[in-house]
């Protein structure tokens, strides 16, 4: 990693993150558990504990032994795991929550701030495993602290499961339910997908797919403080100076990104997988994806324009993170989840971000509405709709596209849920009231578009 020793750049990286809000996201270690199936389920639930706490033993002793030594903050360090609802396939009990609950506990025991991969995969169908899975995600999210899960409802190359998009928003109304004393924390926790993928380490998605290796390092990289601040130096400037700006930071905050997952996988002993290089924000001022919209000329984030300069920053991003790593993966473009960014926030309650724009802006960027807080009455079918919709845009579009919904039981439009940490708060805002119910009452399945067919 010579390549990082240059003065200037050491310099530029040190500046980066003592003003400008660099880090690195997350050291998320992916780990197979395959070989832990069994017909009982606490015989599967103690082979999980064990191998995870042998697997991950080092990983926060490594993370923060990085972090010392480059300086280059790690927020976050995390786990994820393959699909419980395949591990899970010879139990014979229906209740799968022991497994999340012993993944919470070694979660707890070797130190991670989360652990994601309670999750089934149901794009073209169910099995028995993934039915109980799903059923189970409400008490087990409920009673853990650090479990994410997360359910594929479809992919361009299958289509949507619409039984599972109508199953998905009851799920998510009994989510919320079930911690409506704690504004609905479960539902922070849940992931809906469409075209998910097997090494993304941001939580509440992420899962060790099942074309991983044993063990994995994946490393997701953060910055948008910095594009902020390169871009105060091009005010007036054309969208061409903007984009080549936007690359060459992307670039350097890759770098950075690549230097931790080569350490780590280094310490570890486990393989490299990928850098993701998302732009993730957070509640803290100055490190908002919105803020970076608003300084290529928009008076506030949901305005019009709001679209056409996300594509930009989306497209700028990847770019230049793919000419400092070959190992880029994840889901890797800017995060617009309203309640971890201060300026989508301070839109939202402007009111000049609506559901609707978000719909919108999806289309352009990574992933898709995330932390949403929607009306506490809010029906399971509109809820299901929602997730129809997006799931729709990725099919279509053959991206990745996911949703994180919160209804805010006892809450209205212009409430607030507080979350806390990186989670942030959410304003709730409206959703249409017109009903949804007859089209997701229909069930079945929408066809993959006409683009799949690429044999």
């Amino acid at each position: 990693m010579s390549y990082l020793l240059n003065s200037d750049e050491i310099i530029e990286t040190i500046r980066m993150i003592d003003q400008q809000h660099l880090d690195v996201r997350t050291i998320t270690l992916g780990v197979s558990l395959l070989d832990c199936a069994a017909d009982s389920v606490d015989v599967c639930a103690g082979r999980i504990y064990d191998k995870l706490c042998r697997r991950a033993e080092h990983l926060v002793e490594v993370g923060e032994a990085i972090e010392r030594e480059y300086g280059i903050p790690i927020v976050n360090k995390r786990l994820s795991v393959t699909p419980i609802a395949l591990v899970a396939a010879a139990c014979r009990e229906e209740d799968l929550s022991p497994l999340g609950k012993a993944m919470d506990r070694a979660a707890e025991a070797v130190g991670v701030n989360f652990i994601g991969g309670f999750s089934a995969l149901v794009h073209k169908g169910f099995t028995a495993s993934d039915r109980k899975l799903i059923a189970s995600i409400p008490e087990t999210l409920a009673t853990t602290e650090r479990v994410c899960a997360s359910v594929n409802v479809g992919s361009t190359r299958a289509g949507l499961n619409m039984d599972a998009v109508r199953e998905m928003g009851l799920v998510i109304r009994r989510c919320a339910e079930l911690t409506a004393d704690r504004d609905a924390l479960g539902c922070s926790k849940l992931v809906v997908f469409c075209n998910a993928v097997e090494d993304n380490p941001f939580m509440a998605g992420a899962f060790h797919g099942v074309g991983e290796a044993e063990c994995a390092v994946n490393v997701g990289v953060s910055g948008p403080g910095v594009v902020y601040a390169a871009l105060q130096d091009c005010k007036g400037q054309p969208f061409d100076v903007v984009a080549e700006t936007i690359k060459r930071t992307a670039f350097k905050v890759t770098r950075a990104g690549q230097l931790v997952a080569r350490e780590a996988s280094e310490r570890l002993g486990v393989p490299f997988g990928i850098v993701d290089l998302s732009l993730a924000p957070t509640p803290a001022v100055g490190d908002s994806v919105a803020r970076i919209l608003e300084a290529m000329g928009l008076e506030i984030c949901g305005t019009h324009g709001t679209t056409a300069a996300l594509a930009l920053l989306n497209d700028a991003v990847k770019k230049g993170g793919v000419m400092a790593s070959s190992h880029v993966g994840g889901l890797s473009g800017a995060f617009i989840p309203v309640s971890e960014d201060e300026g989508m926030i301070a839109a939202a309650q402007a009111g000049a971000l609506t559901l609707e724009k978000l719909e919108a802006m999806t289309c352009v960027c990574s992933v898709g509405l995330d932390m949403i807080a929607v009306p506490g009455d809010t029906s399971a079918a509109t809820l299901s709709a929602i997730l129809a919709d997006e799931a729709a845009i990725g099919m279509v579009n053959n991206k990745t596209t996911a949703v994180r919904l919160i209804p805010a039981i006892g809450k209205g439009v212009g409430d607030t849920v507080e979350i806390g940490g990186l989670f942030g708060r959410a304003p709730v805002m409206p959703v249409n009231a017109a009903s949804s119910a007859d089209f997701i009452a229909r069930g079945g399945r929408i066809p993959a578009p006409m683009h799949s067919l690429r044999n």
